[in-house]
Order: structure tokens, then C-alpha cells, then sequence
């Protein structure tokens, strides 16, 4: 972790996992069996922000909720991969579509499914909550939890670095 503020600079594309880093540990399931998943509104902000900014950014999760990927197209995401069977796959894909490096990449994941990908980037992050095999190769762990500001903490950080964060001229409507 020593070297992170230097890994800010490399960051030309963000991908996120959902469950645990984008939305809480709990899932509530009404009665007709769908989960339902929190969404932090300061995680959104930035999200809608990097885009704006030129930023590719993905979500790529196992799960699957018409009402997840309306939130994420809804901010400007258009690199949605739900149901994801294969994370390395998806990882690929969009790196293919993005004529990305990986090395380029910051990546947050909080638990196995994501270990094989956060080996594979340059910029591998998670939530305070996370598993240890996750923590053990995350260059930066953030002081939030999942579904609380992680995912606003890293991309402010890397905006910042990179002076694109909060400009006077900046319209942003409310998330």
C-alpha cells in the first residue's frame, strides 16, 4: 500500500463489484424472492462524476436485479455485466471494448469471486470490510465499509490526483 498515491495516476478505468462494495453485506428478500440491495447516493455521485469525466466504469456481479442495473444505467453506466458466471470473462470483455490496459485499471472487490481479477489489474481495492485473502492483495483499503462511501473514496481519490475532481462549471444533477 505504500505506493498507492503513485497508482492513482495509472487509473484510466474503474470496475466494481455489487454486493459488499457497492451495496451493504445484507440483502433484504421480499416475498416474492427478489433481493433487495442498498445504493449509496455519495457512491452514485461519483460514479455519474467519473463518467462525465471520460471515465469507463463497469460493475461486474454475480447477482442479477433489474432494479441494480436500472440504478447503474440511470448514472451513465453503460458496461453492466450481472449474472456473471465467469468474472475473468467479463474482465476481458471489457478491456477489449475499452482498448484497456490492465495495468490501467482499479479495480474493488470484497470477497473470492473477485480475487482472480484483482490479481490480474494494476490497481486492485477494497472495502474496510472485506476478506483477508482480498485485504492480503489490495494495494489500498479504504476506512469504508461496503455500501458506505468506498466506492466515492477511491474515485475522489483517483479524480483528484488526476485534477478532474470538482470544477465551478460542473452541472451535475442530483443523483
Amino acid at each position: 500500500m505504500a505506493f498507492f498515491k503513485e497508482d492513482l495516476m495509472k487509473v484510466k478505468a474503474f470496475i466494481f463489484d455489487v454486493d459488499g462494495v457497492l451495496s451493504t453485506e445484507s440483502i433484504v428478500i421480499d416475498s416474492n424472492g427478489e433481493m433487495l440491495r442498498t445504493a449509496n447516493t455519495k457512491d452514485g455521485y461519483a460514479i455519474q462524476y467519473a463518467i462525465k469525466k471520460g471515465y469507463p466504469v463497469a460493475i461486474i456481479t454475480g447477482g442479477f436485479s433489474d432494479a441494480v442495473e436500472k440504478r447503474y444505467q440511470g448514472l451513465g453506466m453503460t458496461d453492466i455485466y450481472m449474472a456473471s458466471k465467469n468474472k475473468m470473462k467479463d474482465f476481458e470483455d471489457f478491456i477489449s471494448k475499452h482498448d484497456l490496459d490492465p495495468d490501467h485499471i482499479m479495480y474493488m472487490g470484497d470477497d473470492l469471486p473477485d480475487f482472480e481479477v484483482m490479481k490480474r489489474i494494476g490497481v486492485p481495492t477494497c472495502p474496510a470490510n472485506a476478506v483477508e485473502q482480498i485485504k492480503a492483495i489490495s494495494n489500498y483499503i479504504s476506512d469504508k465499509d461496503g455500501g458506505y462511501g468506498c466506492v466515492r473514496d477511491v474515485i475522489e481519490q483517483v479524480l483528484r490526483a488526476h485534477s478532474k475532481w470538482y470544477e465551478s462549471d460542473t452541472n451535475i444533477q442530483s443523483i
